[in-house]
């Protein structure tokens, strides 16, 4: 087990350099380019193999202990260490990284995006992967940052050497946004390290915030707060997402949305709230506001890109949808309680399904039609995907209904765990203020489902084109292709095997939230 997880955050390092050497000669295939995407899509599903052998070999009946450890002294005069470990919390997010970043790969295999050589493209998102698994394993503060900056410069290369238009000034504010709130969030950390006398997370989520006093608790989370408030994003430091979403090739806006958003969230979780309970309880009712201010507005901005004549980008949608969210699983982290952590905890695998799923769709349709103009996928006559792609229409309809939160599908759950959560905080926190979040969240579900509604009626639905200057509209599309059958499938089944089993994830997660709670009201 310790072997397994240390493979999983490694082997992506050593992939990403056997990625820029020349190919044997007997591996070539082809050519070398596909001899190197073949190597990308080996790499990543060897590691997914890796997670899911993790998985099945983790001790399920003490989910809240931290399995496959390692502890290695690494700098001894800061009492940095090499500490990994998987619990409850962090075991269903490498496997969701790792699913989609092998996902993302065979994807990439027959149907590379535009750009450099094939070979900088794999080692990019074997580093990205590396970062990402690492940033969920890591147990030292340190470990944690350098982990959480490892992603963003393969993710700016991803964005500004094979992105599409404005891809440049899309990269450049995703980096400067992510690095400039990196930058307080470690002031943050190296404040609660050097305060308790250690940055190993799990003795200081032991110790709970007893050894830091209350202003230092709130000064951390404050800075702390600010770097994962970047990342996850909360409004209004959400702006460079749209943009970064836009611009990126489908896999960046893949990996971009269902695996980096969820390192924000992670940190709330796993750093936050436990050590420094007091802090969080400060500014619980701000990050409450906050969220479903983000709620509210990624909805509102959705159905403005959605209405006619709006000339709406379809990957832009998606990205202000993330924003609206990515709010219910910051507004479960704010309440405070078991019943609202686990929903965001729950969320934020669904959200990496769906919307993972989402952008692999909406990839695919700007590929046929060659625009994610909204205007122009209606089209004034009726381009409909279910009469000239029915099996790609259905499944921008499934994934559409379960983004937005459709009982027995992956995205109910952990939205209604949320609101949950918010109608019985924590002890000290206002029942009133929570109350009104809850109902303003819940005004958020229905025009969510408003809008992807519209969606799905523009895009999906439509009459026959009559004239004959719309002849275009008439011919069929390509429907789904054998590799994205084989790249979609895993995200529809778990999305539906989630949504009609959530016991499975909430089996793991909730004993381990109980424990980073430390008695925190069930």
């Amino acid at each position: 087990m310790q072997f397994l997880l240390a493979f999983a955050v490694l082997g992506p390092l050593v992939g990403a350099a056997a990625a820029l050497l020349p190919a044997p000669p007997g591996l070539r295939g082809s050519s070398p380019d596909q001899a190197v995407l073949r190597h990308g899509v080996t790499v990543t599903g060897t590691i997914l193999l890796a997670t899911v052998v993790l998985a099945i070999g983790f001790d399920h009946d003490h989910p809240s202990k931290m399995q496959a450890t390692t502890d290695i002294s690494w700098i001894p005069a800061l009492d940095v260490r090499i500490h990994l470990g998987v619990d409850g919390i962090s075991l269903p997010l490498l496997v969701l990284t790792a699913l989609l970043t092998f996902l993302c790969a065979l994807y990439s295999y027959f149907n590379m995006p535009a750009g450099p050589s094939p070979k900088a493209f794999v080692a990019l998102l074997l580093v990205l992967e590396s970062g990402t698994l690492a940033t969920f394993a890591v147990l030292d503060l340190l470990l944690f940052f350098l982990a959480f900056e490892i992603v963003l410069i393969p993710m700016y290369f991803l964005i500004a050497r094979w992105g599409g238009e404005a891809r440049q000034p899309a990269a450049w504010k995703f980096i400067l946004y992510t690095l400039l709130g990196s930058v307080v969030m470690l002031l943050g950390l190296l404040l609660i390290g050097l305060e308790a006398g250690t940055f190993d997370m799990v003795a200081l989520a032991t110790d709970n915030g007893r050894g830091l006093s209350t202003s230092v608790q709130v000064i951390a989370v404050l800075a702390i707060g600010l770097g994962l408030a970047v990342k996850t994003p909360m409004w209004p430091l959400h702006t460079w997402l749209p943009d970064a979403h836009t611009a990126a090739p489908t896999v960046g806006s893949v990996l971009l949305a269902g695996v980096l958003l969820k390192m924000g969230t992670y940190g709330f979780v796993r750093i936050v709230l436990p050590v420094a309970p007091d802090g969080m309880q400060t500014f619980a009712p701000y990050l409450a506001a906050f969220a479903v201010v983000g709620i509210i507005y990624g909805s509102l901005a959705c159905l403005a890109l959605a209405r006619s004549g709006a000339g709406g980008d379809l990957k832009r949608l998606i990205a202000y949808s993330s924003v609206g969210h990515m709010g219910f699983v910051l507004l479960g982290i704010a309440t405070m309680t078991p019943t609202g952590v686990n929903g965001a905890l729950f969320a934020n695998i669904a959200h990496g399904l769906i919307t993972g799923l989402l952008f692999f769709l909406v990839g695919a349709v700007k590929d046929r039609y060659g625009t994610a103009d909204l205007d122009t996928l209606a089209g004034a006559t009726g381009a409909a995907l279910y009469g000239r792609a029915p099996r790609l229409g259905g499944l921008l309809a499934f994934a559409a209904v379960a983004s937005l939160g459709l009982p027995g599908l992956a995205g109910f759950w952990g939205e209604m765990l949320a609101l949950f959560g918010a109608f019985d905080p924590a002890d000290g926190l206002s029942r009133p203020a929570f109350l009104t979040f809850m109902a303003i969240g819940a005004f958020g579900t229905l025009l969510t489902a408003a809008y992807l509604l519209v969606v799905v009626r523009r895009v999906c639905m439509g009459a026959r084109p009559q004239e004959a200057h719309d002849e275009q509209w008439a011919e069929p599309l390509a429907d789904v292709r054998a590799y994205e059958f084989a790249a979609w499938t895993p995200l529809v089944a778990l999305t539906v095997i989630a949504g009609l089993w959530p016991a499975v994830l909430l089996g793991l997660t909730d004993p381990a939230v109980q424990q980073l709670l430390a008695g925190g009201k069930s």
